[in-house]
């Protein structure tokens, strides 16, 4: 599989998916005139300067960031969406490879590596996989850090706590380590316990544009029921008044989802329980009105503590529409 390599680098050959440096070749005995005319004949590939793949034909993507990796020097490492990437935080691989390497790292710029520099590279390391990536909470804080927004920076933290790489307690403890962090304040809220449960950037607009500050209770979240003998989640439940709201954050449905809700929704409403169903456009464009919905659900089953978040809000009036009979 990999062409002419010493016994000696059989087991780094596997490990590094055939790429190495050439002062990884020369130290295994390999001159350079040996090194050119392998590359001249074909046998081997230059990925980068003073990088190569012992092995003609592609380069998968596996080589390819091996080659990333070399070509930025002791201390390099994958970091922000190709990190992301290899953690599975993201299902779209980025074109780019990202490579992080101390701050007083000079590296040449080459065509489809971004290098950033940290002063942290050493306690952002992640100790065991190759090749070296940052820990995922590292990948998480640094992504959410460039994002453009604060939609965006939620995202990767709610994505990350959704698919279970990594908890609340450990992004807390992270982003303390770090002197600057931009939405630190908001980020903060969101790894707070109260919002623990919090799995996705709508759940998460939810809570912090609709719930909060119109004083509704804090719903349950992701309160698991059976239908039939499959297990359900409910976005939020507000038990003691019987009522559930599902948060819809997709553009479009497959057909198998639909039905999903269908099922959960008729089973919710065979229990005796009110369902009200709001998508994005609801929550982040019209969230007191979904609130004043919510609201005037939860007094019509008894509760009173729903109030405007401002003088025009529609939750003041949702308030007065339920009236004690006489």
């Amino acid at each position: 599989m990999f062409y002419g390599l010493p016994v000696a680098l059989h087991r780094d050959a596997i490990w590094q998916d055939g790429v190495f440096s050439t002062a990884q070749l020369i130290a295994a005995g390999i001159g350079k005139r040996t090194l050119s005319a392998r590359v001249r004949r074909g046998q081997w590939q230059r990925l980068h300067h003073g990088v190569y793949a012992t092995f003609s034909g592609p380069v998968p993507r596996a080589a390819m960031l091996w080659a990333a990796v070399l070509s930025s020097g002791d201390g390099a490492m994958l970091s922000h969406q190709t990190a992301a990437e290899l953690s599975r935080l993201t299902d779209k691989p980025d074109r780019l490879i990202h490579v992080t390497v101390p701050s007083e790292r000079r590296v040449v710029p080459v065509p489809g590596i971004v290098i950033h520099r940290s002063v942290r590279c050493e306690e952002a390391r992640h100790p065991v996989p190759w090749p070296p990536r940052t820990l995922i909470e590292e990948t998480v804080l640094d992504l959410a850090g460039e994002a453009a927004s604060l939609d965006d920076a939620v995202a990767w933290v709610t994505s990350a706590l959704g698919r279970k790489l990594t908890t609340q307690d450990r992004l807390r403890e992270a982003m303390t380590l770090r002197r600057r962090m931009r939405w630190r304040a908001d980020l903060a809220e969101l790894l707070s316990p109260d919002a623990e449960g919090l799995h996705s950037i709508l759940e998460y607009r939810y809570h912090h544009d609709v719930e909060r500050p119109h004083g509704l209770p804090a719903g349950a979240r992701q309160a698991e029921f059976r239908v039939g003998s499959r297990r359900a989640y409910r976005d939020r439940f507000y038990e003691e008044y019987l009522t559930v709201v599902e948060l819809d954050g997709r553009a479009t449905h497959t057909i198998d989802k639909r039905w999903d809700d269908i099922r959960r929704d008729n089973a919710t409403s065979a229990d005796g329980i009110l369902t009200l169903r709001y998508g994005w456009l609801d929550v982040t464009e019209h969230p007191c009105q979904v609130a004043a919905e919510v609201a005037l659900a939860l007094a019509k089953r008894g509760f009173t503590g729903a109030r405007p978040c401002s003088p025009g809000c529609p939750v003041g009036r949702a308030g007065r529409r339920v009236q004690p009979s006489a």
